[in-house]
């Protein structure tokens, strides 16, 4: 039970708060990391769990919020004011739930640090199970695996959510020959000197960090997993959007290729990728129906292919610079601009290949691919340049 004066604190069986039963002043033996965007109703429920659950450890909670518009970080700093297991890190500018892992894990001091949602799916009665594997010296990583006998889907996901889902992971094991039943958990405990080890060659960005810490060790981490049962959401919405979709495949293809290509610069190729469909449709459209000349034709949908590639990489490539309202159209004006020296490469290529109608596909394509490169670096260092 929480107090009736004092929401969010947890109070044990003595009626005693945390900071009055003599918690070690010392550096807890496990961190849970929290990454947040919008959890203000769910935080305080999920620390009073952690409270009920966790009894005979050593313990503190890293709350890693996003900039919540919701308040999260003050109602999490409103606990810490009263209980010392809670640390508060509010991050300005940056988003993206593998950065917040990331972050959170190298601001913990204990030996073991887990990572799970704030959003309650999560299934806290397992912390202690995991812990135990850990200490136990047999294993480097332990991970809660919904694909394991006795772990279930539950009321977690929705249905398409959970073919999505299921997609993913036979792409992870396939891919990147990852072993786990379960890749795209987000509910782990790892040591925390693997975690250090291994954080210089993780990717901020995205959404999939268990993913990535094991395809970056290649093999050599020790894992069990056990099984858990995902559970509804009580509070908020998911963050997860289609658009999470190419930036997955963007953590693929970048750990296929072995971290040789950036994610964002994959992410901005397969953003691409569909402004080459939005291109050639347009195309097809200003030519067979506008009654349009080539140039003028490829000229236009040049441009419908960038404003579509600006928004998708606004919401996906560049989402921890995400420009909103009128910075955002400040940003399109600049992406037309940086991206003009590429379209007159486009046109210039495509007009030189244009030989008849039946070629138009392969000339709109050639154009296409020539402003790639340049679009990519002058847009990382304009339009969505670091503030």
């Amino acid at each position: 039970m929480t107090s009736a004066a004092e929401p969010g604190v947890a109070i044990d069986r003595a009626g005693q708060e945390p900071a009055q039963r003599g918690i070690s002043a010392g550096a807890a033996e496990l961190s849970l990391v929290l990454p947040t965007f919008n959890e203000a109703q769910n935080v305080p429920v999920l620390v009073q769990l952690l409270h009920e659950t966790l009894t005979d450890l050593d313990w503190e909670v890293i709350v890693v919020d996003d900039n919540s518009p919701d308040g999260t970080a003050d109602v999490a700093r409103e606990i810490a004011a009263r209980d010392p297991r809670v640390r508060v890190i509010r991050r300005i500018g940056r988003r993206g739930l593998s950065g917040a892992c990331i972050e959170g894990m190298l601001a913990s001091s204990a030996r073991f640090v887990a990572v799970m949602d704030a959003d309650l799916q999560h299934d806290e009665s397992l912390l202690p199970k995991m812990l135990a594997a850990l200490k136990s010296g047999d294993f480097d990583l332990v991970v809660a695996s919904r694909k394991v006998e006795g772990g279930a889907i539950g009321e977690g996901l929705s249905s398409i959510r959970a073919w999505g889902s299921n997609i993913a992971n036979s792409l992870a094991q396939k891919l990147l020959n990852v072993s786990l039943s379960d890749p795209m958990s987000g509910f782990f405990m790892i040591r925390r000197d693997k975690a250090e080890e291994i954080a210089p060659k993780l990717s901020a960005q995205g959404f999939k960090i268990l993913l990535d810490i094991v395809s970056s060790f290649a093999g050599t981490l020790r894992i069990k997993e056990l099984p858990f049962t995902f559970r509804e959401r009580k509070f908020g919405e998911s963050k997860l959007d289609t658009l999470v979709t190419l930036d997955y495949f963007g953590l693929l293809m970048a750990k296929y290729f072995g971290n040789v290509i950036s994610v964002r610069f994959l992410m901005f190729g397969l953003v691409g990728a569909s402004g080459l469909v939005v291109h050639l449709v347009a195309l097809r459209l200003f030519l067979v129906l506008g009654a349009f000349e080539f140039n003028a034709a490829q000229t236009a949908a040049s441009f419908v292919a960038m404003t579509s590639n600006f928004f998708l990489n606004n919401q996906l490539t560049y989402r921890d610079r995400r420009l909103h309202g009128l910075k955002a159209l400040q940003g399109l004006l600049t992406f037309y601009a940086v991206c003009s020296v590429g379209v007159l490469a486009n046109v210039g290529v495509a007009n030189l290949i244009y030989l008849e109608p039946s070629y138009w596909w392969f000339a709109g394509t050639a154009g296409a691919v020539m402003g790639a490169v340049w679009n990519y670096a002058a847009s990382s260092a304009l339009t969505w340049r670091k503030a």
